[in-house]
């Protein structure tokens, strides 16, 4: 019998569904919340609503893409945590009440270690380019930024971490202070690529170990963006494209050489990245970078498997399934989950 996947994600504020069989994606349904633009960020509130608007739509049409009928799916797995209570709610519950009303398990999915997997998706079953383990997996987002050594599919130690903000976070706050709109990071990366990355110098943290800090870095850009903007009020906008190249090339620089370290000092040379940020072209030139540098074999991820997606719940639960763990009817979701 092969097993069929049904994966929900609804962390934040992307309601997306996917359907895995035998670890081959079959199909992977997005749909965004353009309400949050307004108010230059997730509103808990609006996210929730907009959730128990599309599940129904967005499972449907997973499966309907998939080419399967809802009785043949093995298993529900969904996103328990971490995210925003109130959509971790919408998508808990909607998976509850499939799962009982097919007579099939649930599996509890933790968000972190589903964009880790993100990279074992098959796409096809000649799709054979997974990473080899151990190997360590930069995952960086707009609320986390982790280096994690990966034992296996279940058995992954975070190596290094945020002492405060995450990378995405600084790129939209960044972002926000400039005018740029929200989601800030996908702007910040294309005016960067017209930009000049040495305009300017901001800060950069000194923190020990293989953690991270970017409170720092977003206070020294704001501080230039006063100090500047009082004897030149149009200097955002002559200066946009560099402001942004200047900040990208610093938080990729902070980003990189943790992870070099670790790399060096754990000797692990087969290195991927996950997470919204990964999209981020100047972060995929420096993989790519120091693949060559440093001999590394590097695993970027598709776009379409760097944001929130169904998919990687999918392939997480898939796995889950062949351990045989699944999730009781009375679990409740989790605001901050560890991996």
């Amino acid at each position: 019998m092969p097993v069929t996947i049904l994966g929900i994600e609804s962390s934040c504020d992307d309601t997306s569904a996917a359907v895995i069989r035998d670890g081959i994606l079959l199909s992977n349904v997005t749909a965004g919340q353009a309400v949050h633009e307004a108010y230059g960020g997730v509103v808990p509130e609006l996210a929730s609503r907009a959730h128990q608007q599309n599940i129904i739509p967005v499972v449907s049409e997973a499966v309907k893409r998939a080419g399967i009928n809802k009785s043949e799916l093995t298993a529900v797995a969904f996103t328990r945590g971490p995210g925003l209570t109130g959509s971790l709610l919408v998508g808990t519950s909607f998976a509850k009440g499939l799962a009982m009303s097919l007579h099939i398990p649930m599996i509890d999915v933790n968000h972190l270690q589903a964009h880790v997997l993100a990279h074992f998706i098959r796409q096809s079953p000649e799709d054979n380019d997974q990473p080899s383990f151990p190997f360590l997996c930069l995952l960086v987002s707009g609320g986390n930024s982790q280096i994690i050594r990966v034992n296996s599919c279940r058995n992954m130690e975070v190596v290094g971490q945020t002492i405060d903000d995450a990378a995405g976070e600084a790129f939209d706050k960044c972002a926000k202070v400039m005018g740029l709109g929200y989601p800030g990071g996908p702007v910040v990366n294309r005016l960067a690529n017209e930009g000049n990355p040495a305009a300017f110098a901001f800060a950069k943290p000194r923190v020990g170990g293989y953690d991270y800090s970017f409170s720092g870095l977003k206070t020294s850009f704001l501080y230039t963006l006063r100090d500047r903007l009082q004897s030149d009020p149009d200097f955002i906008a002559k200066n946009r494209a560099d402001l942004c190249a200047s900040l990208q090339a610093v938080v990729v620089d902070i980003l990189m050489s943790k992870l070099r370290k670790a790399a060096k000092d754990l000797g692990i040379k087969e290195v991927a990245v996950a997470g919204g940020v990964s999209a981020n072209s100047g972060l995929r030139d420096a993989f790519l970078a120091h693949a060559r540098l440093y001999g590394w074999k590097v695993h970027i991820p598709p776009f379409a498997f760097t944001t929130d997606n169904a998919a990687m719940v999918a392939m997480a639960g898939h796995y889950k399934y062949l351990d045989g763990e699944f999730c009781p009817m009375d679990a409740v979701p989790f605001a901050r989950v560890v991996i």
